[in-house]
């Protein structure tokens, strides 16, 4: 795979330095876990296999059967905006006409408005945008095999615009696509997937236009931030016929080390994972080969990956989208918004690893279907748009989320003196909706929570 940089100042190319098809940059590092953490494997599977996770031995799996039959029998589109890692801005592709062009929201403020980013030309189909932690947006303009990079910002009733330079892939076998936002918000990373080997980006944030940081052998898809400090970054590899889950440290030159390995013969990926509590969701066939399956393991923990059944739905592709921040040394305790799409349309699912069923709430009207995020108060926000109200969030307030200990628990911190009437007589959640999918059997009620953190092999996890 042969690419080059181009300085957005000279236009000449930037030749890269010790740097091969083989990955001088991003080497291997054996060993199991996060390099330089400290962090061990996730642990053995629950169901009676052999292999566990962070092993250290070399083992990826096959992009084509992975993704499960229930992914394969529904198409999913990708989401409609993509939100910075503290959800203050979103940014998407807005279509006026025959027309495309960026649009920045803001969504920290009292009420979320869009302002359009029209840089004087309509975007072309495969365009990417992404927003920064200072209101900036970044795109990805992609022009027979160059990928040029710009950020957009509002300056009054126009758009200014800072050009970072180019990526150029003359092989046509090599796609280049925009990571999930960085946790910084300072800086924004991409890769190149070539037929043998991926090249990992800084495409923003970097001293002199696009920097490669790392070329990693095989094919790599996903991409998901596993620290605040944006050094460990997950990526889903295919080397052997089998994708396996590694860890690129971004700190070391692109050390890669094993994360996710059930069995040998197993596709094993990370969808999603929240720092605070190391709460991991995967997607992996171990315990049904050739028909992927949603299960959730702790970083660091010995425990076993669970895969729990009300994840499971007939026809549907199910697919994490947001994680509850703030439930330190408590990951089962995180609620987790799925989107959830089927025959009857797309909806929202919203689950706890410490419950044992899904909730299912219809999507609110021009919901930006994919994108959400929580608070650490366990309320779900949706970005809509609708020819009504182009700019809006939907507030969801899901039932059952919080065990009857946890919620009073969370009254307390609050103080008598703020609430407005006796616990008994209040309403955290609306009245429940119609459903657009059957929610099963109800949870089995969980013993009252205690002010230390529960301890994972502690938790209420029997059956799941």
């Amino acid at each position: 795979m042969t690419m080059r940089a181009i300085e957005p100042s000279t236009g000449r190319e930037v030749p890269d330095q010790g740097v091969s098809e083989h990955g001088v940059a991003g080497h291997e590092v054996p060993g199991p876990g996060i390099p330089g953490l400290g962090v061990p494997g996730l642990g053995v599977p629950e169901f009676e296999v052999s292999g566990h996770l962070g092993t250290g031995q070399e083992g990826t799996g096959h992009g084509q059967r992975a993704a499960g039959v229930a992914a394969a029998a529904v198409a999913v589109p990708p989401p409609g905006c993509v939100l910075s890692a503290d959800g203050s801005y979103g940014a998407r592709l807005a279509r006026e006409g025959d027309s495309l062009f960026p649009e920045r929201w803001t969504l920290d403020g009292p009420e979320p408005y869009a302002v359009p980013l029209r840089a004087g030309r309509s975007e072309e189909p495969g365009a990417e945008v992404q927003p920064m932690g200072d209101g900036r947006v970044l795109v990805r303009r992609p022009v027979d095999g160059r990928h040029a990079f710009s950020l957009l910002y509002p300056t009054g009733p126009g758009t200014g615009e800072v050009p970072l330079g180019a990526v150029v892939c003359p092989d046509g076998g090599t796609r280049l696509r925009l990571l999930p936002p960085a946790p910084c918000g300072r800086r924004a990373y991409a890769v190149a997937v070539g037929p043998r080997s991926t090249a990992l980006w800084l495409v923003a944030g970097g001293a002199f236009g696009p920097e490669r940081v790392a070329e990693i052998p095989g094919r790599c898809s996903g991409g998901v931030w596993l620290d605040r400090a944006g050094r460990m970054l997950s990526l889903d590899r295919e080397t052997g016929g089998r994708t396996k889950a590694v860890v690129v440290d971004l700190e070391r030159g692109g050390e890669v080390s094993p994360l996710l390995e059930i069995t040998e013969e197993s596709d094993d990926r990370v969808l999603l994972a929240d720092p605070d509590s190391g709460l991991l969701l995967i997607r992996s066939d171990a315990p049904s080969p050739g028909r992927g399956r949603l299960g959730w393991g702790v970083l660091g923990s010995t425990l076993p990956v669970r895969f729990p059944a009300c994840l499971r739905l007939p026809d549907c592709a199910v697919t994490p989208f947001a994680v509850q921040p703030g439930q330190a040394l408590t990951p089962e305790g995180c609620a987790v918004a799925l989107r959830v799409d089927g025959p009857l349309g797309s909806w929202v699912g919203v689950w706890r690893p410490a419950q044992r069923r899904m909730h299912h709430l219809p999507a609110p009207e021009g919901w930006l279907a994919g994108t959400g995020l929580w608070t650490a108060g366990g309320v779900l926000r949706l970005p809509c748009a609708t020819p009504a109200m182009p700019c809006g969030v939907a507030v969801l307030n899901p039932p059952g989320l919080n065990p009857p200990g946890l919620e009073r628990q969370s009254e307390r911190g609050r103080g008598e003196d703020r609430r407005e009437g006796p616990p008994e007589g209040r309403k955290d959640s609306p009245e429940k909706p119609e459903l657009p999918y059957p929610e099963g059997e109800s949870m089995t009620p969980a013993a009252p929570a205690t002010r230390r953190p529960v301890p994972l092999r502690e938790a209420p996890l029997g059956g799941l």
